[in-house]
């Protein structure tokens, strides 16, 4: 089984290195894919998951695992995958947003932001655009940090977040399977406890298939 993690804004491939490491300890064939905010905007990058997605599925049975604005790229790339490409045996959203972003929204026209988090940081606070990637017709799982942070308390009015995405920012309907984990944002790829939620949802599903 092969498994693609996708960073979030602002950092690297290499923030996935712990998750990565426990999964390959489990048989996994692990790979990154990278992107710039700054430097791209989001229907390239978007393009580009598309290509790398589909060069895994020839390979084989795959599952997708994106981290913040990666499980935001990993969705919209999986609704333009082409029809007769191979669809991931799972997708794991690391609190991801899929409704619009209260942050993002507040910090929108700070021209700093819009400077470092591009296009990117546009969609992420626009409702139209974000609810245009839509539902997943595919397994899912959302792992999402409850440990909020201090500075952020205001925009969540005492919502449960992991101060960056609020716990009703990473669900809809059709996330069936949502896992909440005393951690924040950005330590979640870090986290071995998000590794042991993705093993063993892995192993659920491998049974289901026996």
């Amino acid at each position: 089984m092969q498994a693609l993690f996708v960073h979030g804004m602002g950092r690297s491939p290499l923030s996935g290195l712990p998750l990565l490491l426990q999964l390959r300890r489990e048989g996994l064939q692990t790979s990154t894919f990278g992107y710039s905010v700054a430097l791209e905007a989001f229907p390239e990058i978007r393009e580009r998951l598309v290509a790398r997605i589909s060069e895994l599925a020839d390979k084989g049975s795959y599952v997708v695992v994106g981290h913040s604005l990666g499980g935001v790229l990993l969705r919209a790339a999986l609704t333009s995958l082409p029809q007769a490409v191979r669809r991931p045996r799972h997708l794991f959203l690391l609190g991801s947003p899929v409704q619009p972003s209260r942050i993002a929204q507040k910090l929108g026209a700070n021209p700093v932001y819009r400077g470092l988090a591009g296009d990117c940081g546009q969609l992420l606070g626009s409702t139209a655009r974000m609810e245009e990637i839509g539902a997943m017709a595919v397994p899912t799982t959302a792992i999402v940090g409850r440990r909020g942070l201090p500075w952020p308390a205001r925009v969540f009015a005492g919502e449960a977040n992991d101060g960056v995405v609020a716990v009703s920012e990473a669900s809809a309907e059709w996330i069936r399977d949502q896992v909440l984990v005393d951690c924040v944002h950005t330590l979640l790829p870090s986290s071995r406890r998000v590794g042991e939620i993705i093993l063993e949802r892995l192993a659920q599903g491998a049974a289901r298939a026996h």
